[in-house]
């Protein structure tokens, strides 16, 4: 894919700011820079070292836009692997607005969504998942979604994918040539030999493969649902968990008319969060519509708190609830702790399993550590935990490897049946081009343009 011209784009969010920054690559990002670019010394931008700021002023003929500081960066030590030149002014909608507009005069085009991490990937500068770690990076919402997409940003899947494909180009090697050259006195691979390097491929994508569901929560969020009939105490739950009063709570049941979202932080782990309107039959409107969104939020959860009044025996409105939540993630609280208990959980272990219950006082912030522990417990399944961060936190990735197991297990099936080498080598290469997709070594354009659209203009 061939690149000659060159864009431009603001590189900061909108708005005012201490500084607002304009980036341009591409072959004349240097020439075009130099003709609105007055350093304060008189000297020319290439007449500096490269990555040096250089103090000045941007100008339009002989009338003054801004002061800027601009740096340049020789290609292809880069980000983009071009030619680039980064303006510095000062922030705000004008300033950054008018300096864009001077320099698209100039046989300059505006840059597209993610175009500059896109001429990043297609110059080798970067493969295809660690540009869209990039993108993680940014939207990283706790610390430790953040070190799993720094992680890949440095290449940790990059170097991983290589390695897997490395073992299945070396499958592919022995096959050709026990093909190509049958009739000839070479050593051919056995089929002993081809299934424990099958195997052990096999068991490589496997363990990638079950990192996704915990990483996919990381990068995510774990979208879970407050529900249970009025009055038991849910928003006094997300008070609780958030630490300040975002859900108004009162002694009248059908408060919370409307469903409330936050994103909060649970040891390194993104919750989105939702509180609904209690669960009951009712004749107002308003409460009607929020029980209707009640239910759709929890029917889309990814996990599902229930939330029961312990000083109170199980209602037939709580059975109701706690029967559609059969094969739903499940974690029952049981609030009111500090009134005397008259739940009956012999009861309620008909009904979920009894290491799902907990016992908690919202009012008086007990027991929130221990569901804390029990979110940590169900996202990472005791085998990832913070330890790794080689993780697979993207679909696409974990549609690949999915493509790569399936065609692993065809390959594992025809060597068993000792069928012809040519059969064998078809799974092999598609085990191949499937990781390919993941680094970007097998992927096509149209791919790429979709990809690159979720990235911001400037990046």
């Amino acid at each position: 894919m061939f690149i000659d011209d060159t864009i431009a784009a603001i590189a900061t969010a909108p708005g005012e700011g201490g500084i607002g920054i304009i980036r341009i690559s591409g072959e004349k990002s240097l020439q075009v820079a130099e003709s609105i670019f007055k350093s304060v010394t008189g000297k020319q931008i290439k007449d500096y070292n490269t990555r040096t700021l250089i103090y000045g002023t941007i100008v339009d003929g002989e009338k003054i836009i801004d002061e800027a500081l601009v740096a340049y960066m020789k290609g292809p030590k880069s980000y983009t692997g071009e030619d680039v030149i980064e303006i510095n002014c000062h922030g705000g909608f004008i300033s950054v607005k008018k300096i864009l507009e001077l320099i698209l005069s100039k046989d300059v085009r505006l840059a597209d969504a993610g175009e500059f991490t896109k001429r990043a990937f297609l110059n080798g500068r970067i493969d295809l998942s660690q540009a869209e770690a990039i993108i993680d990076v940014i939207k990283a919402k706790t610390d430790k979604a953040h070190e799993v997409a720094q992680s890949q940003l440095e290449g940790s899947l990059s170097k991983k994918i290589r390695e897997l494909r490395f073992k299945v180009t070396e499958v592919l090697a022995h096959l050709e040539v026990s093909i190509d050259f049958a009739e000839e006195d070479v050593e051919e691979i056995t089929y002993k030999t081809l299934r424990e390097n099958a195997e052990d491929i096999k068991n490589e994508i496997k363990k990638l493969y079950d990192t996704s569901e915990s990483g996919k929560i990381l990068r995510d969020g774990l979208k879970t649902v407050i529900i249970g009939k009025p009055n038991v105490g849910k928003s006094s739950l997300l008070n609780s968990i958030l630490g300040e009063n975002r859900a108004i709570v009162t002694d009248i049941a059908g408060t919370t008319r409307d469903v409330i979202e936050e994103f909060v932080n649970i040891k390194g782990i993104p919750l989105k969060i939702v509180d609904t309107a209690g669960i009951r039959e009712t004749e107002d409107i308003v409460e009607k519509i929020g029980v209707e969104k009640s239910k759709e939020s929890y029917n889309t959860a990814d996990l599902v708190i229930m939330v029961l009044d312990s000083s109170r025996p199980l209602s037939q409105e709580d059975r109701e609830i706690l029967e559609t939540l059969e094969n739903k993630k499940t974690i029952v609280l049981l609030n009111k702790t500090d009134l005397p208990q008259k739940i009956d959980i012999d009861e309620l272990s008909k009904y979920v399993d009894c290491s799902s219950i907990i016992k908690i006082s919202a009012l008086q912030h007990k027991g929130l550590e221990e569901l804390q522990d029990k979110i940590e417990a169900m996202v990472y399944k005791g085998s990832v935990k913070n330890s790794s961060n080689l993780m697979i936190t993207n679909s696409r990735h974990k549609d690949a490897l999915l493509k790569a197991y399936e065609s692993i297990n065809d390959a594992i099936s025809a060597i068993d049946q000792s069928m012809p080498y040519d059969f064998i080598e078809v799974d092999f290469k598609n085990i191949w081009d499937y990781l390919g997709y993941i680094n970007g070594d097998t992927v096509k354009e149209d791919l790429l343009d979709t990809i690159f659209a979720n990235f911001c203009i400037g990046k």
